[in-house]
Protein backbone atom coordinates (compact mmCIF):
# COMPACT_ATOMS: atom_id res chain seq x y z
CA UNK A 1 0.00 0.00 0.00
CA UNK A 2 2.80 2.39 0.95
CA UNK A 3 4.62 1.51 -2.27
CA UNK A 4 1.55 2.24 -4.36
CA UNK A 5 1.14 5.65 -2.72
CA UNK A 6 4.76 6.49 -3.46
CA UNK A 7 4.31 5.41 -7.07
CA UNK A 8 1.17 7.51 -7.44
CA UNK A 9 3.06 10.52 -6.02
CA UNK A 10 5.88 9.93 -8.52
CA UNK A 11 3.38 9.81 -11.39
CA UNK A 12 1.76 13.06 -10.26
CA UNK A 13 5.18 14.69 -9.94
CA UNK A 14 6.10 13.47 -13.41
CA UNK A 15 2.85 14.79 -14.82
CA UNK A 16 3.68 18.18 -13.31
CA UNK A 17 7.16 18.04 -14.79
CA UNK A 18 5.61 17.12 -18.14
CA UNK A 19 3.48 20.24 -18.28
CA UNK A 20 6.22 22.51 -16.94
CA UNK A 21 9.08 21.42 -19.20
CA UNK A 22 9.44 21.08 -22.93
CA UNK A 23 7.16 18.56 -24.53
CA UNK A 24 9.83 16.06 -25.73
CA UNK A 25 11.92 15.69 -22.56
CA UNK A 26 8.83 15.90 -20.34
CA UNK A 27 7.10 13.14 -22.29
CA UNK A 28 10.19 10.93 -22.11
CA UNK A 29 10.54 11.51 -18.35
CA UNK A 30 6.83 10.85 -17.80
CA UNK A 31 6.96 7.59 -19.77
CA UNK A 32 10.03 6.40 -17.85
CA UNK A 33 8.38 7.16 -14.50
CA UNK A 34 5.08 5.63 -15.55
CA UNK A 35 6.74 2.43 -16.80
CA UNK A 36 8.72 2.17 -13.55
CA UNK A 37 5.51 2.68 -11.60
CA UNK A 38 3.70 0.02 -13.63
CA UNK A 39 6.47 -2.52 -13.11
CA UNK A 40 6.65 -1.70 -9.39
CA UNK A 41 2.92 -2.24 -8.86
CA UNK A 42 3.09 -5.58 -10.62
CA UNK A 43 6.34 -6.93 -9.13
CA UNK A 44 6.66 -5.45 -5.63
CA UNK A 45 3.37 -6.66 -4.11
CA UNK A 46 4.20 -10.23 -5.21
CA UNK A 47 7.62 -10.07 -3.59
CA UNK A 48 6.27 -8.49 -0.41
CA UNK A 49 3.46 -11.03 -0.07
CA UNK A 50 5.72 -14.09 -0.43
CA UNK A 51 5.46 -16.15 2.73
CA UNK A 52 7.36 -19.08 4.07
CA UNK A 53 5.08 -21.99 4.91
CA UNK A 54 5.97 -23.27 8.37
CA UNK A 55 4.65 -26.74 9.26
CA UNK A 56 2.63 -27.22 12.42
CA UNK A 57 4.42 -28.45 15.52
CA UNK A 58 3.92 -32.15 15.98
CA UNK A 59 3.65 -34.30 19.07
CA UNK A 60 3.69 -37.48 17.02
CA UNK A 61 6.53 -38.39 14.70
CA UNK A 62 8.35 -41.44 13.42
CA UNK A 63 11.46 -41.99 15.53
CA UNK A 64 14.19 -42.73 12.94
CA UNK A 65 16.38 -45.78 13.12
CA UNK A 66 18.92 -44.54 10.56
CA UNK A 67 21.19 -42.50 12.85
CA UNK A 68 24.83 -42.11 11.89
CA UNK A 69 26.82 -41.41 8.77
CA UNK A 70 27.23 -43.39 5.55
CA UNK A 71 30.25 -41.23 4.57
CA UNK A 72 28.61 -40.26 1.27
CA UNK A 73 28.04 -36.52 1.42
CA UNK A 74 24.75 -36.27 -0.48
CA UNK A 75 23.14 -39.08 1.52
CA UNK A 76 24.42 -37.83 4.85
CA UNK A 77 23.46 -34.20 4.20
CA UNK A 78 19.92 -35.20 3.17
CA UNK A 79 19.59 -37.46 6.22
CA UNK A 80 20.85 -34.87 8.71
CA UNK A 81 18.59 -32.24 7.13
CA UNK A 82 15.57 -34.57 7.38
CA UNK A 83 16.30 -35.35 11.05
CA UNK A 84 16.78 -31.64 11.80
CA UNK A 85 13.53 -30.82 10.00
CA UNK A 86 11.69 -33.30 12.23
CA UNK A 87 13.37 -32.00 15.39
CA UNK A 88 12.53 -28.40 14.50
CA UNK A 89 8.83 -29.23 14.31
CA UNK A 90 8.59 -31.08 17.62
CA UNK A 91 6.25 -29.58 20.20
CA UNK A 92 6.78 -29.53 23.95
CA UNK A 93 6.00 -32.89 25.49
CA UNK A 94 6.59 -34.90 22.33
CA UNK A 95 7.24 -38.58 22.89
CA UNK A 96 10.97 -39.41 23.23
CA UNK A 97 11.91 -35.82 22.40
CA UNK A 98 14.97 -35.92 24.63
CA UNK A 99 16.29 -39.12 23.02
CA UNK A 100 15.70 -37.66 19.59
CA UNK A 101 17.59 -34.48 20.49
CA UNK A 102 20.56 -36.36 21.94
CA UNK A 103 20.85 -38.64 18.92
CA UNK A 104 20.49 -35.70 16.56
CA UNK A 105 23.13 -33.61 18.31
CA UNK A 106 25.61 -36.49 18.12
CA UNK A 107 24.80 -36.98 14.44
CA UNK A 108 25.20 -33.26 13.71
CA UNK A 109 28.57 -33.13 15.48
CA UNK A 110 29.79 -36.24 13.64
CA UNK A 111 28.64 -34.79 10.32
CA UNK A 112 30.40 -31.44 10.78
CA UNK A 113 33.58 -32.89 12.24
CA UNK A 114 33.92 -35.33 9.34
CA UNK A 115 32.95 -33.22 6.31
CA UNK A 116 34.57 -29.90 7.19
CA UNK A 117 37.96 -31.53 6.57
CA UNK A 118 37.30 -31.83 2.83
CA UNK A 119 37.68 -28.57 0.88
CA UNK A 120 35.59 -29.87 -2.04
CA UNK A 121 32.66 -30.47 0.35
CA UNK A 122 33.24 -27.55 2.73
CA UNK A 123 33.01 -25.12 -0.21
CA UNK A 124 29.55 -26.26 -1.27
CA UNK A 125 26.60 -23.94 -0.58
CA UNK A 126 24.60 -26.85 0.84
CA UNK A 127 27.32 -27.56 3.39
CA UNK A 128 27.71 -23.97 4.53
CA UNK A 129 23.95 -23.52 4.95
CA UNK A 130 23.65 -26.87 6.72
CA UNK A 131 26.58 -25.94 8.96
CA UNK A 132 24.77 -22.72 9.92
CA UNK A 133 21.56 -24.64 10.67
CA UNK A 134 23.46 -27.16 12.75
CA UNK A 135 25.01 -24.35 14.80
CA UNK A 136 21.58 -22.83 15.45
CA UNK A 137 19.97 -26.12 16.51
CA UNK A 138 22.97 -27.35 18.53
CA UNK A 139 23.15 -23.95 20.25
CA UNK A 140 19.49 -24.23 21.18
CA UNK A 141 20.07 -27.69 22.65
CA UNK A 142 23.10 -26.45 24.58
CA UNK A 143 21.29 -23.41 25.98
CA UNK A 144 17.81 -24.77 26.63
CA UNK A 145 18.18 -28.54 26.70
CA UNK A 146 16.40 -31.18 24.69
CA UNK A 147 12.95 -30.84 26.25
CA UNK A 148 12.13 -27.33 25.05
CA UNK A 149 10.90 -26.65 21.51
CA UNK A 150 12.42 -23.93 19.37
CA UNK A 151 10.89 -20.46 19.48
CA UNK A 152 8.74 -19.54 16.48
CA UNK A 153 11.23 -17.02 15.07
CA UNK A 154 14.08 -19.54 15.16
CA UNK A 155 11.91 -22.29 13.67
CA UNK A 156 10.88 -20.05 10.79
CA UNK A 157 14.50 -19.19 10.02
CA UNK A 158 15.53 -22.85 10.15
CA UNK A 159 12.74 -23.87 7.76
CA UNK A 160 14.02 -21.26 5.29
CA UNK A 161 17.51 -22.69 5.57
CA UNK A 162 16.22 -26.25 5.14
CA UNK A 163 14.53 -25.20 1.89
CA UNK A 164 17.81 -23.68 0.66
CA UNK A 165 19.71 -26.84 1.60
CA UNK A 166 17.24 -29.02 -0.28
CA UNK A 167 17.53 -26.87 -3.42
CA UNK A 168 21.33 -26.95 -3.25
CA UNK A 169 21.41 -30.72 -2.77
CA UNK A 170 19.12 -31.25 -5.76
CA UNK A 171 21.57 -29.21 -7.87
CA UNK A 172 24.56 -31.18 -6.49
CA UNK A 173 25.95 -28.00 -4.99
Amino acid sequence: MKTQLLIAAACVASAGAFSASSEQSGRRQFLQTASTAAVSTVVLPNVASAEIVVPEQSKEYAFPSDWGLTYQYDTDAARVRAHMFTATGLAKGSERMEDFGKNLKKEMIDFVSYYRRFPQVAGKPSFSTLYTSINVLAGHYTSYGYKYPLPEKRRKRLYQEYAEIEKSLKRNR
